[in-house]
């Protein structure tokens, strides 16, 4: 069995806020990885940090500025092997090709209003995650995923959450996990 987890993010700017505000929710950014210390992470966003505007496919770098006072909540899904290779494999795809791809910021304005709104190569945030969750057959929802929020994938019954706090505290006490057995090995060999 492996496992990925779905990362949901509140990095405190303006759209986020706004965004919290019309969902009347927080945690509005979803994410998915395919480790625990978060070293490859993969959303729809922006993708230039800064520039609202600038979106499609990206492999985010939580460890970046942009993310340095953001809220999360990290969920873990346990998978069979073959799963995970089917999500890994569709991710790699998509960034071969992400040019390829748009933020599909009209969807957005569907999930608004509960309008479906289909665009080809273009998805949002949770309806990326919901969509290669579909695709190797685990996430059977039946809400499309054009119309998928990240409080819907919250919610779904397959997820342990793990961990809710500070991205930057869950970070260090990562990198602190990942020292202890190099520090451990290193005063063994002495």
């Amino acid at each position: 069995m492996r496992k990925v987890y779905l990362l949901f993010t509140d990095t405190g700017t303006l759209l986020s806020r706004v965004i919290n505000l019309f969902t009347k929710s927080n945690l509005n950014h979803a994410s998915i990885s395919f480790d625990e210390h978060l070293n490859e992470v993969y959303s729809f966003g922006r993708k230039q940090p800064y520039n609202p505007w600038s979106g499609g496919f990206v492999q985010e770098n939580v460890r970046g500025s942009f993310f340095s006072n953001a809220t999360c909540a990290i969920y873990q899904l346990t998978i069979t092997e073959e799963t995970y290779e089917i999500l890994r494999s569709r991710v790699k795809q998509m960034e071969a090709r992400t040019d390829y791809y748009r933020y599909n910021l009209l969807g957005l304005i569907g999930v608004l209003f509960n309008l479906e709104w289909n665009r080809d190569r273009a998805f949002f945030c949770s309806e990326f995650v919901a969509t290669i969750l579909h695709e190797a057959g685990i996430y059977t929802d039946a809400k499309p995923a054009c119309l998928t929020r990240p409080q819907d994938l919250k919610e779904w019954q397959e997820l342990t959450l793990i961990y809710h706090g500070g991205l930057r505290t869950y970070l260090q006490k990562q990198g602190a996990m990942q020292q202890i057995p190099q520090a451990w090995h290193k005063k063994m060999a002495t």
